[in-house]
């Protein structure tokens, strides 16, 4: 994500021609596209990045559904 925040300041400041950023050609936002496009494509499949983030979502529910079982158990 902070690739995306980082590639979408530099297009507004190329945009509006902001200090430094004026000069700076638009194949190297070009090409931080391409390599975020890669990364999240690609490699973040091959290192099981995305499938890490979807199985820690489901055992927080599921910690939390056991959670509340327990307590309203001992209520009883």
């Amino acid at each position: 994500m902070p690739l995306i925040i980082i590639i979408v300041s530099l297009i507004a400041l190329k945009y509006f021609e902001i200090g430094p950023f004026a000069g700076i050609s638009w194949w190297w936002i070009a090409g931080l596209m391409g390599v975020a496009f890669i990364w999240f494509e690609f490699l973040e499949r091959m290192f099981g990045l995305d499938k890490r983030k979807a199985h820690e979502e489901i055992e927080k529910t599921r910690k939390e559904r056991v959670k509340k079982t327990f307590d309203s158990h001992k209520r009883r």
